[in-house]
């Protein structure tokens, strides 16, 4: 193989990096962790997860997401305290989707009355949960194109 055709190599695989979007997913059940993970990855997403809300915050420091999948019932600080702190105080505008086993209208309205972009109720399918990952970035690069 010539330098030439490695050098291509690499600018494509570089190129393709930069395209994948980040998926942060706060989750504390692990078997959701592990399934939403690998579903996501082989749709060529770059995920990190953590387990509860206060290990999210400190993954933020290091890890831009473009998008954010967050359970609401987890231990130290709830999916609910995670999305009021990460839009009012910490004033970010990351796409934020909501999972839980709460079907309750009552959490559904005050997850979007905190900001969240999308609600997801337990037990999913994870080829919807793709489809409304995939919507949720298209609005966000319309928004950014406009």
């Amino acid at each position: 193989m010539s330098f030439a055709f490695d050098f291509y190599l690499i600018l494509v695989m570089v190129t393709s990096l930069k395209r994948m979007k980040k998926i942060l997913i706060i989750e504390d059940d692990a078997v959701v962790l592990s399934m939403l993970k690998f579903k996501l990855t082989r749709e060529d997403f770059i995920v990190e997860t953590v387990k509860n809300a206060k290990l999210a915050y400190q993954k933020l420091n290091e890890f831009n997401p473009d998008l954010i999948l967050t359970d609401i019932m987890m231990p130290f600080v709830s999916g609910l305290e995670f999305l009021n702190t990460y839009r009012n105080e910490l004033k970010k505008d990351t796409p934020i989707i909501v999972l839980t086993s709460l079907g309750q209208e009552e959490i559904i309205l005050q997850a979007f009355e905190l900001g969240a972009n999308d609600f997801i109720a337990k037990p999913f399918n994870p080829n919807e949960v793709i489809i409304r990952i995939k919507k949720a970035l298209d609005i966000v690069h319309i928004i950014k194109a406009e």
